[in-house]
């Protein structure tokens, strides 16, 4: 259980941090970057489910997400270096990517196949999940940058993170009336 009883702690002011296993990084380090960016998903995540509504078919699977990305930040905060820690830190397991296709699947059926790309619009929310969309792109990016660097991450994070933006886009099309409000991207409509 995690117990906040001070926000501020002035550990962070000179450009360094502490990891969840109490080890210093910089704050740009590579590690803090990839749960940073996953952390920025969250709250475009947050602002796409308030612009749902309290009903809606969205809701439910966006706030498991939410909780998830809480499990994939601490993950990467803790790194498995292959030390006995005095606790088990908390890892992203298969099964949360594998619930993620069965969402994707189940949303997808209420959609007609696309015959064109779409643009991030439509309705608020799904724009604002589109947003969500892309920053998960980015934390992925991160993620596989981290790993491609050597740094031990663990595989069920970045195909979460995969699965995740899968997710989204899905969900975009959901929130545009089960794709009825989608906006089609027009090839050369600028020209």
């Amino acid at each position: 259980m995690v117990r906040l009883t001070k926000i501020y702690t002035k550990t962070g002011d000179g450009g360094r941090t502490r990891l969840g296993d109490m080890s210093e990084a910089d704050k740009h380090d590579p590690r803090v970057e990839a749960y940073g960016a996953v952390d920025e998903a969250n709250a475009a995540i947050g602002l796409a489910v308030a612009a749902i509504g309290v009903d809606h078919v969205l809701r439910a699977p966006l706030i498991a997400v939410q909780n998830d990305l809480f499990d994939v930040g601490a993950d990467l905060c803790v790194p498995d270096r292959g030390e006995k820690l005095e606790w088990t830190p908390l890892r992203v397991e298969m099964a949360q990517a594998e619930r993620l296709e069965g969402e994707i699947d189940r949303l997808n059926a209420r959609l007609d196949p696309l015959d064109s790309f779409v643009l991030p619009g439509g309705s608020e929310a799904s724009a604002r999940l589109h947003v969500a969309r892309t920053i998960t792109r980015r934390a992925e990016r991160r993620v596989v940058a981290l790993k491609s660097a050597g740094e031990p991450v663990s595989d069920a994070v970045a195909i979460y993170l995969n699965r995740l933006s899968d997710l989204l886009f899905v969900a975009a099309r959901v929130a545009n009336d089960d794709g009825e409000a989608d906006v089609k991207w027009v090839p050369g409509a600028g020209r």
